[in-house]
């Protein structure tokens, strides 16, 4: 049987490689949400309130599943981890306090007002609740990636008597990692959330299915993801260059780099290789000669550490897993970006109009396509992230071997066998709804409620004039 670590590291990769799936959708979902109702306000067109209503099914579905399988992260911390919760708690576990505080508990707060209080309160009322629900969403997304930068970078305090002991709580927070990573998580939510939007209007209208409803979701998600693809790109690498500068090993890990290049001499970049940790080399690479001292450090002959420069038992482990998901969220960020100026270019050709939106099918197969693609980022994204930082639970503080609880393999097994049927059945069951929710489709007759109701009666007691009547 592994070892209670094994067990534990694949337990924590499953529930948190399954649970970053919903909020994912849910952080940009909710905005496009607000975008929608507040078209409706400003334009008084139907259609945008039977967008708000129809894109909420899918939010309240991704919500759902996303508490459910956000919980059993937090008693993990406690169970698997008790020697990390322990030491690292009074930085770590206030900022996962924060999150639940400031972020869940207001976007709880609006939800039941956003979903059922259409005809119950007045429309700029119940958009102030969307907002609120929208910026709860963000704001739990910032707190998770400013828990996890300051365990990728450790700022703001000091190891004293095993514990952290925080010194400065601005340090914390802003620690190198989430400068960039705060918004690079954020932007990936955003593109993600605007490819399932749009890519499932094309399906819409690629099925001949109230073509003229979907092209006005198509064309908000369009002309949103044009403006978030590239600076997703300009994102994604000021966090590979803090990474090469703060996490040398990780950035000589994802480009297969071994050997530290002498002043003056640019480094190579290998587009594709097998790195060989045992061996301290590639088994083989193609390379292209200077590029990865651009890359990585902005400067023609920057100075890149190699990893064989690095003692091996700091050295993070599954190097080809590493090199190659690094590069398939890469080559995704670059697909969108071909995907956006395809649409900027049949933007300008008239292709987003009624009738002649049909005609460009392959063009409507693409963003069908990309529906997953952001998820698939998304994943590989953060096996980069956590993969690349072992062996540290905190990056130069706290090996992960340090963090693990004593607990019988057995336990674990258990637990994790539990988690894999229960996160099945929850998939099925999403599933199930969100088909219905598809091949339901909108209603496209529904009234919306007035803009502008009319005053409450006002009932006022009138005195008899008999006091005795």
């Amino acid at each position: 049987m592994p070892d209670v670590l094994a067990l534990a590291r694949a337990q924590f990769a499953l529930t948190a490689m399954f649970h970053i799936i919903w909020p994912v959708l849910t952080i940009g979902l909710s905005l496009f949400l607000v975008v929608t109702e507040a078209l409706w306000i400003k334009t008084r067109d139907p259609d945008y309130y039977r967008h708000a209503r129809f894109w909420s099914k899918l939010f309240i579905l991704n919500f759902g599943v996303g508490v459910v399988t956000g919980v059993p992260l937090e008693f993990e911390f406690g169970a698997n981890w008790a020697p990390f919760s322990a030491a690292m708690g009074d930085f770590f576990g206030n900022i996962l306090g924060f999150e639940g505080a400031m972020a869940f508990m207001l976007e709880a707060g609006f939800l039941g007002i956003m979903l059922f209080g259409w005809r119950r309160v007045a429309p700029k009322i119940h958009l102030f609740a969307t907002c609120m629900v929208a910026a709860g969403a963000s704001m739990s997304a910032f707190w998770i990636i400013v828990a996890n930068s300051w365990m990728q970078t450790p700022a703001g305090g000091v190891m004293q008597n095993g514990r952290f002991v925080v010194q400065s709580y601005f340090d914390a927070m802003f620690n190198p990692a989430a400068l960039w990573g705060v918004g690079h998580m954020w932007f990936a939510c955003l593109e993600t959330s605007l490819l399932v939007i749009g890519g499932l209007s094309a399906w819409y209208i690629y099925r001949g299915r109230h073509t003229a409803f979907f092209l006005k979701s198509f064309k908000i998600a369009v002309a949103a993801a044009i403006l978030v693809a590239p600076l997703q790109i300009f994102l994604g690498d000021g966090s590979g260059t803090t990474v090469f500068k703060y996490q040398p090993a990780k950035g000589a890990a994802i480009e297969g780099f071994w050997h530290t290049n002498p002043p003056g001499v640019a480094a190579p970049w290998a587009i594709v290789a097998w790195p060989d940790k045992a061996r301290q080399r590639n088994d083989w690479a193609i390379e292209i000669p200077g590029v990865l001292s651009l890359l990585a450090t902005h400067s023609l002959t920057g100075q890149v550490q190699g990893l064989a420069d690095i003692p091996r038992q700091d050295q993070p482990p599954a190097l080809p897993l590493l090199f190659y998901t690094f590069r398939l969220m890469v080559a995704i960020g670059f697909f969108v970006f071909g995907l956006m100026l395809w649409s900027v270019w049949l933007w300008r050709r008239g292709a987003l109009t009624p009738g002649e939106v049909e005609r460009h099918r392959w063009w409507l197969r693409a963003w069908i396509f990309a529906v997953p693609l952001g998820y698939i980022a998304v994943e590989a994204g953060w096996i980069v992230r956590e993969v690349g930082r072992q062996p540290w639970v905190v990056h130069g503080i706290m090996r992960t071997e340090q963090a693990v609880s004593s607990l019988a393999p057995g336990t674990v097994l258990a637990s994790l066998l539990g988690y894999v049927v229960l996160y099945t059945l929850l998939v099925i069951a999403f599933l199930t709804f969100a088909r219905h929710v598809l091949r339901q489709g909108p209603d496209i007759k529904a009234e919306p409620p007035p803009l502008n109701p009319a005053a409450p009666l006002r009932v006022e007691a009138v005195m008899p004039d008999n006091p005795e009547d």
